[in-house]
């Protein structure tokens, strides 16, 4: 859209708030007004040539042929179009024809809403304009709003004409309507300014798209082309694809059928764009209103081309019901298998955090692809994210997984980073993805990163926060790169960057490094004391316990309600379960015999600190066996922890003695590809006695993990970066996860050198001068 285009429109429609609308509506409130006024401007210019022709259909369809229902086949082929209006109304009759009576022309201003098709009124629907209509003719506005949208100086129809001097109105194109659309949010809404870009991308970033995706198969194109956006806001990308393919001027003159399919969840942009299908004769029931996440709206249908620009670092958790059940994903689109570290596949979690919901529709995407064996094709997609989605989530977790998923099904073709401030809400990086299920040969098992950020020309006036944008000549450069899967080294500071790589370059094992536990242990009143108290209720147990001393074992009840009152006021937040458990006598009476077996142990053992919690451990067994007191393992092991503690100086804590001989051995070396030598380092510590190994407790406290990249033996790298460091460290592989991250800062970041000192002394003592010069000045010396 040129900048003279642009600017009559901003300029039309800063008139309608100016002369109408300042004093009927706030100024997030001229959207309301303006863009549904815009779209019936379209399609009401569109029917004026052929109004005569559809009245002169109805008239036969009622009169001659005697029809109780009308023949929309009919009406349509009279209209020229997919839709009509069956009233004796245009808007410039109801401009023309008007009086100073503003009932009047509201009646006939519905009655012209009442004529149209059921596609047009649902559209209207959409837009609430009837209540729009009234509000306007109740404050005396609806005539000069009329007038300034029948002005034969403004063109609102996708399609040239000229003014009555004969020059040349340019048309307005569905990217027009997504500026339209963008001017209203920047210039009106400054409060809800978040919603701005949402629905609009950027002309060059939409014409980057097209090319990536239909260049480097323009000579295969199918002889029925089918693109779909699950997030088509006003349907720009839609619409731009189609003319890019069926371009007579382009190189790819594709010669079938181009089908849209979209869905939008916001009523005004479905209604751009649904109306804009209507107007270009594509078929508007492939556009859907609704999320695209909560409802899988086109199951089983699978497509040639997907563009997309979802929504980033928004919430899908109002969705979130109908993709899972509890921890059960319940929608077909986000359930995978993915392989473990031991090679077994297994259910994964393909779902993201709930306050970023852009990987779904990624996702949505994927099982909308083409098998090979349904198109020899298969699917292109190109879909645009920012930051997160290359690198948020732990391995494990949804977005990893995602991206593994992906990755590993060699779908991933390439990822374009884009310059900062191209699009108009937004000064974040953002990244093209660009997946196929189809690559070429030399493209498969490799995925192309190109950095194009500092590609860009800065533009002469800002709008919002897009300051530049693509030239062609940067979008064929980039183009190029994609297409000729080139390599390049930056040159200073300005030009394009790429790099190949491997699919399994993303990829990394998260390993456990396990250090044993190590704990003193000693009796005393202090810490015996705390065995009063439940662990988990400590806080309301120690209150009630000195607020009302022994009556919470003599009169427990009495005190409840005051209790519970406190947990209110401290806002504890207990559950019901919590509450119970709290005010239950048989809860205190639990602790207090606990306590009462804790004194009894510490008189019979002393209060000497051990060293060696093992022997320790065996003490209190022996004890409890002697006294005959029956503990179960929590109430023992609350025992336990109450008086130990850890420390380095400490013995380790065994978890237990196992015997490994014979088959038990060589199962568990097969296992863990290792020798009997290399046990110790899996956790298994050899013993005097021979095929026996001790095992110790771990020390959750001091777990670490390590990133080993996929290409790399994960013992290797631990002998090499871990086990010189920690001698006493094991790795807990039944704990590997595999992840997926990428990284264009580690891959294409260049170290910058320091200045010299000497430079920057140079440059201090220079201003130091020019300083010292200009105090002189002031103090007049």
């Amino acid at each position: 859209m040129n900048t003279a285009v642009h600017n009559k429109l901003v300029s039309f429609i800063w008139s309608i708030a100016d002369d109408c609308l300042r004093d009927v509506y706030v100024r997030g409130k001229y959207r309301d007004v303006i863009l549904p006024m815009v779209v019936l401007r379209r399609l009401d210019a569109l029917l004026e040539p052929t109004k005569t022709a559809v009245l002169e259909e109805l008239a036969f369809q009622k009169n001659e042929v005697g029809l109780t229902e009308l023949d929309e086949n009919g009406l349509k082929e009279a209209s020229g179009y997919v839709f009509y209006n069956i009233s004796d109304w245009t808007l410039q009759r109801l401009h023309d024809t008007a009086t100073n009576s503003q009932q009047i022309l509201q009646a006939n201003f519905e009655d012209y809403l009442n004529g149209f098709s059921a596609n047009v009124k649902e559209i209207i629907e959409k837009f609430k304009l009837k209540s729009q209509v009234r509000h306007m003719a109740t404050k005396d506005v609806l005539l000069d709003v009329l007038e300034k949208f029948t002005s034969p100086y403004i063109n609102l129809t996708p399609f040239e004409k000229a003014d009555p001097e004969g020059r040349k109105l340019a048309p307005l194109s569905n990217l027009g309507m997504g500026y339209v659309f963008e001017e209203l949010i920047r210039k009106f809404n400054e409060d809800n300014n978040e919603e701005a870009g949402e629905h609009f991308t950027p002309r060059e970033v939409i014409d980057l798209m097209t090319h990536i995706i239909f260049d480097p198969v323009k000579d295969k194109l199918p002889p029925v082309m089918t693109i779909y956006d699950p997030a088509c806001g006003s349907g720009g990308m839609l619409t731009e694809s189609q003319n890019f393919v069926k371009d007579e001027e382009g190189d790819i003159k594709a010669k079938g059928d181009v089908y849209l399919y979209g869905k939008e969840i916001n009523d005004e942009t479905y209604a751009i764009c649904k109306s804009d299908m209507m107007i270009k004769g594509n078929n508007p029931e492939n556009i859907r209103v609704g999320s695209t996440l909560s409802t899988n709206e086109f199951a089983g249908t699978k497509f040639d081309f997907m563009l997309s620009n979802p929504p980033y670092g928004k919430s899908w958790a109002s969705e979130q019901k109908y993709i899972k059940d509890g921890k059960e994903t319940i929608d077909s689109r986000f359930q995978i298998k993915l392989k473990d570290y031991w090679g077994i596949e297994e259910d994964a979690d393909a779902i993201p955090r709930s306050s970023d919901g852009q990987l779904l529709f990624l996702m949505e995407m994927v099982d909308k692809m083409k098998p090979l064996n349904q198109s020899p094709l298969g699917t292109r997609i190109a879909s645009v994210h920012n930051g997160s989605s290359l690198f948020t989530g732990d391995a494990g977790g949804g977005e990893s997984n995602i991206r593994r998923y992906i990755i590993e099904n060699d779908w991933l073709d390439a990822i374009v980073q884009l310059p900062n401030n191209l699009f108009y809400n937004t000064g974040i990086t953002t990244y093209i993805w660009v997946l196929s299920n189809n690559k070429a040969t030399h493209r498969k098992g490799k995925v192309q990163l190109i950095d194009a950020r500092q590609l860009y020309r800065k533009l002469r006036k800002n709008l919002g926060n897009k300051n530049c944008e693509f030239s062609p000549e940067h979008i064929k450069e980039i183009v190029s790169v994609y297409t000729n899967l080139q390599a390049i080294e930056r040159v200073g500071e300005e030009g394009i960057a790429a790099k190949v790589f491997d699919n399994q370059d993303f990829g990394y094992y998260k390993v456990s490094i396990e250090r044993p536990k190590r704990l003193k242990a000693q009796f005393s009143e202090e810490r015996i004391a705390e065995l009063r108290f439940d662990k988990s209720l400590r806080e309301p147990m120690a209150w009630a316990y000195e607020t009302f001393g022994e009556e919470v074992y003599t009169n427990l009840e009495k005190h409840q309600k005051t209790i519970l009152d406190w947990c209110e006021k401290q806002e504890l937040n207990l559950n019901n379960k919590q509450a119970s458990t709290l005010t239950n006598p048989a809860t205190w009476q639990k602790q207090i015999d606990l306590l009462t077996i804790a004194s009894q142990l510490m008189t019979a053992i002393g209060t000497d600190e051990y060293s060696d919690f093992n022997v320790f451990r065996n003490d209190i067994e022996s004890e409890l066996k002697a006294s005959k007191s029956k503990l179960s393992s929590s109430e023992k092991n609350a025992i336990l922890n109450a008086v130990s503690w850890y420390d380095p100086t400490a013995e380790k804590v065994i978890k237990t003695t196992t015997k490994l001989t014979g088959e038990k051995l060589t199962k568990l070396l097969e296992h863990l590809d290792c020798t009997e030598n290399q046990l110790s380092d899996y956790g298994y510590f050899a013993t005097t006695k021979a095929g026996e190994y001790i095992e110790y407790e771990t020390e959750s406290d001091l777990r670490d993990t390590e990133n080993v990249p996929l290409k790399e033996n994960i013992y290797d790298y631990f002998l090499r970066e871990v086990k010189p460091h920690v001698p006493e460290a094991w790795l807990n592989l039944d704990a590997t996860k595999i992840g997926y991250e990428i990284s264009f800062n580690k891959y294409f970041y260049r170290h910058k050198p320091l200045r010299s000192l000497e430079d920057v002394t140079t440059d201090i003592l220079a201003l130091e001068t020019e300083s010292d010069g200009l105090i002189a000045e002031i103090l007049g010396f």
